[in-house]
């Protein structure tokens, strides 16, 4: 078994990373330039170091085991942390290329990503050699990804206590939400009045969003009686329709997929209202050069401009 990386582990990690990515060994091989063959044989003595089964290979198509998705996220973090550290020593001789990483919270608006497309195309067209990585990251895990060094930069909703090891950057935009629950709920027919004296928010099962402060989940002398727990409101709005929860929702998202689904807003939408600022962060140990400094501007100013 591996107790220690060695260069040649490397470069077996970053073959099996490419493959991973592209879900198969066919796909990879442009993006690895190397034929089938040898990439299985890169596979098969990554796992003979490891001894575990990667992934299996057949009839039935490219499959990660479930040890290969661990393995999988442990390399993307591997190298994004290496391709920070790269793009930070080149910065400090004024050579401002490679990669930078750009973590956005999993279920922003279709608006917000569009924004965040003009943001990277202006950065990338200012400097020449820069190549933007985006990916998403649940609510839960924002924080953690600012701080690990896993990304230089992070688009998120934020409304807990701010860490003082993260630097937040204000977009000047809110997100604002609701209670929401399913047309087929008994609470749905009070869409549109107050919720009647005799009838309890208590008494129906909420479900609530990891890592979201439980603030949100009291209002007055009520509280939302959370029985489970969802890592997104993706997930969240899938469990609000099966007309058996009610939950916490962004009224983007009502707005941009409730509206086909039926979703209501209980009591006319004055139930738990919530607003939660959005942010650009980034660690305190990332070294905020002009390539990050202009993206964050750009990033700003392209969301602001998409709300308007």
């Amino acid at each position: 078994m591996l107790n220690r990386l060695q260069e040649s582990d490397i470069k077996l990690l970053r073959v099996f990373y490419a493959v991973a990515s592209c879900n198969g060994f066919t796909a990879a091989e442009p993006v690895l330039r190397m034929q089938r063959p040898n990439i299985s044989a890169a596979i098969k003595k990554l796992e003979e170091r490891l001894d575990l089964v990667l992934c299996h290979r057949g009839r039935g198509g490219f499959q990660m085991t479930k040890e290969g998705e661990v393995v999988f996220q442990e390399t993307k973090r591997i190298f994004n942390a290496f391709d920070n550290f790269v793009f930070n020593l080149k910065s400090l001789h004024d050579d401002y290329s490679g990669h930078i990483t750009l973590v956005l919270m999993a279920g922003l608006p279709l608006s917000m990503h569009l924004a965040v497309s003009k943001a990277v195309k202006s950065t990338m067209k200012k400097f020449d050699d820069i190549h933007v990585n985006i990916q998403t990251r649940l609510y839960n895990e924002v924080e953690h990804v600012a701080l690990s060094g896993e990304c230089h930069l992070v688009v998120s909703t934020y409304d807990m206590v701010k860490p003082e090891s993260v630097t937040f950057h204000p977009v000047g935009l809110n997100v604002e939400g609701r209670l929401y629950c399913s047309p087929t709920h008994v609470l749905a027919k009070y869409r549109d009045t107050e919720l009647p004296d005799n009838v309890n928010i208590e008494d129906y099962p909420a479900i609530g969003i990891s890592g979201l402060s439980s603030a949100n989940y009291i209002e007055d002398e009520s509280r939302l009686a959370i029985q489970t727990f969802s890592d997104s409101f993706d997930a969240s709005m899938s469990a609000i329709m099966t007309g058996e929860y009610v939950g916490l929702l962004p009224d983007y998202m009502a707005k941009e997929q409730g509206a086909a689904l039926g979703l209501v807003p209980i009591a006319n939408g004055s139930l738990f209202n919530f607003s939660h600022e959005l942010f650009v962060m980034n660690g305190k140990n990332t070294r905020l050069n002009p390539v990050l400094r202009h993206c964050i501007k750009e990033l700003s100013y392209f969301i602001a401009e998409s709300q308007k």
